[in-house]
């Protein structure tokens, strides 16, 4: 239907890899902040309480804010910090992989619950200074307030999101507090340290560290997760794929980024049109929506023939982490955990295979598998 096309609503949805990197990487397209929501003359659709909450987070935030805030958190994955990091992931990954062993010698196991929605929550969890018995339950209210980030989410959805919203809010606040109360050698102590320094507002301060650090666990879970259960899913959907895989282990990081091509966790992004433009020869107006379809592009076939095929050697390339200034924090991360638990589940199961497909939730924007059946 071309590179842009009019959404049923006031909108576009960009299409063609080569658009849609535009718009991402482009300083004329912007997120849709606070400002621009009051600017709409339909502003009640902004007023939701989780709606409102997410606005407030680094992925909603345009400059200067936005620089600020990032800058704040310097490289957060840069190479030293991953290599620090690998130790842990490989734990992590082996004791939950030993849990998955345990259950297999019984039978079936589902692959999410045991592992894929663990190693994510564990990883940043043990990161920040979590305390474990508390995974379970980020786990449950990011499972619930991700629906405010929905492309057209019901009223009965943003209901659950705001009670998951108000908890969160809770939850970290509190974290925050107890690492002042009493400060470690971590990540989060650091940030306190350094937003302390920047804002001597501390209301404002605790505020933004609490937007932070709930931004950077929620964004950290859902996403990898669903990488991790996807591209489980694809490698043992064709006979014979997953032996290969295990033969030719120097193409592991090829198969994590096809699985990051073919099933993108996150299927759609919006931005909005700073100015009146031309975008791939269709005119938008000043703050229109335009809705990237990460799917769509990274599937064009103008820079990924034939896209429809999963296909470890095809090194094409993907937008999965965006581009620009809201380049995924995460990505590093989320291809070292994908990329550790591949390489033992290949070493520890090479009989794996799937005993029932992938179940995906109903949503648009934000994938998530929600069962995965596996047995040896």
């Amino acid at each position: 239907m071309g590179d842009v096309v009019r959404a049923p609503w006031d909108g576009y949805f960009v299409t063609g890899f080569d658009t849609c990197a535009k718009v991402l990487r482009g300083r004329g397209w912007l997120t849709p902040d606070f400002a621009w929501q009051e600017r709409q003359e339909d502003s009640e659709r902004w007023e939701a309480v989780a709606t409102r909450e997410m606005t407030g987070t680094l992925s909603r935030l345009n400059a200067p804010e936005h620089t600020c805030q990032r800058r704040s958190l310097g490289n957060l994955f840069d190479r030293s910090t991953i290599e620090r990091l690998t130790p842990d992931v490989e734990g992590h990954a082996d004791r939950l992989l030993d849990e998955l062993a345990d259950k297999l010698r019984w039978g079936e196991a589902d692959f999410v619950s045991t592992v894929s929605e663990q190693l994510p929550i564990s990883t940043v969890g043990s990161w920040l200074g979590i305390p474990p018995e508390d995974y379970p339950r980020i786990l449950e209210m990011t499972h619930n307030q991700v629906y405010a980030q929905e492309l057209l989410p019901t009223k009965s959805q943003l209901a659950v999101s705001a009670g998951a919203t108000v908890q969160l809010r809770a939850y970290f606040n509190g974290l925050i507090a107890r690492r002042r109360a009493e400060p470690r050698d971590d990540v989060l102590t650091g940030w306190l340290h350094t937003w302390d320094a920047m804002e001597p507002d501390r209301e404002r301060a605790d505020e933004i560290l609490y937007r932070l650090t709930m931004f950077v666990t929620i964004a950290s879970l859902e996403t990898t997760a669903t990488l991790l259960s996807a591209m489980t899913s694809l490698l043992l959907a064709e006979p014979g794929r997953w032996e290969w895989l295990r033969e030719h282990p120097e193409h592991i990081d090829a198969a994590v980024d096809e699985a990051l091509r073919y099933d993108p966790p996150i299927h759609i992004n919006t931005r909005i049109a700073a100015e009146d433009t031309v975008l791939a020869g269709v005119p938008i107006k000043k703050d229109s929506m335009v809705h990237v379809l990460y799917g769509a592009a990274n599937h064009d076939p103008r820079r990924n023939p034939d896209p429809g095929s999963f296909d470890i050697l095809r090194g094409g390339s993907h937008l999965t982490f965006g581009g620009g200034v809201h380049y995924c924090l995460g990505a590093a991360l989320a291809k070292l955990e994908a990329r550790t638990l591949l390489t033992r589940m290949l070493d520890r199961f090479p009989t794996l295979h799937t005993t029932s497909p992938a179940v995906y939730a109903t949503r648009m924007v934000f994938r998530r598998v929600t069962s995965l059946g596996v047995a040896l």
